[in-house]
């Protein structure tokens, strides 16, 4: 088996994470002679803003107001990562990013850098309500009810962008996902579409 690449996209709480730790168990048991290297943005980000520096501090305040990072920002978050880390022969899991347009060009020029071919992109359709109830029952440090109506209005305004970008691309294997269903249902339905 070739090494895969595989973009997770959805609101917060559709549950990409759980999926994300399902995917990796599935991997390094039907290819456990490959390594899987997995970009978690946001807990780089939830790291990341423990720090003193100006730019973290800035950062912390974004986060705890519920509100999208800057690109730049987003981007530095996973591509440092990968320059400094990636080897080359992994399967890549990204969580959590792209979330802007101009993120997915970016990353989209880092499988072209990497001759990487064929990315899935899962998209967990979960929506506004299921995702909200989901965020209140974990109670995360950023999980109150102002922040999550911050977080379902900014995926409306700029993930759609983002997600429209890959499904009329050929370039990507776009996979919709029902994210309303129990974690045990949309894992079934990931592992039944894709094709490894």
């Amino acid at each position: 088996m070739k090494p895969q690449n595989f973009i997770f996209i959805g609101r917060s709480g559709c549950g990409k994470g759980t999926q994300v730790e399902r995917l990796t168990s599935y991997l390094r048991q039907i290819d456990p002679t490959r390594e899987v290297f997995c970009l978690q943005t946001g807990a780089e980000f939830r790291q990341f803003i423990q720090g003193d520096t100006y730019t973290q501090q800035l950062s912390k305040k974004v986060y705890m107001a519920g509100e999208l990072q800057p690109e730049f920002l987003a981007v530095w978050m996973w591509a440092h990562i990968l320059i400094e880390k990636f080897k080359g022969n992994e399967h890549l899991i990204t969580d959590g990013s792209p979330r802007k347009l101009h993120e997915a060009g970016t990353l989209d020029s880092i499988f072209t850098f990497y001759g990487r071919e064929k990315p899935f992109l899962i998209f967990i359709n979960s929506s506004r309500e299921e995702s909200s109830r989901r965020l209140e029952g974990r109670k995360r440090l950023d999980d109150g009810t102002a922040d999550i109506k911050k977080r379902m209005d900014w995926y409306d305004t700029e993930v759609a962008p983002t997600l429209a970008f890959y499904r009329n691309n050929t370039n990507y294997i776009f996979l919709e996902i029902n994210g309303d269903q129990s974690p045990d249902a949309v894992w079934q339905e990931i592992k039944s579409k894709l094709s490894l």
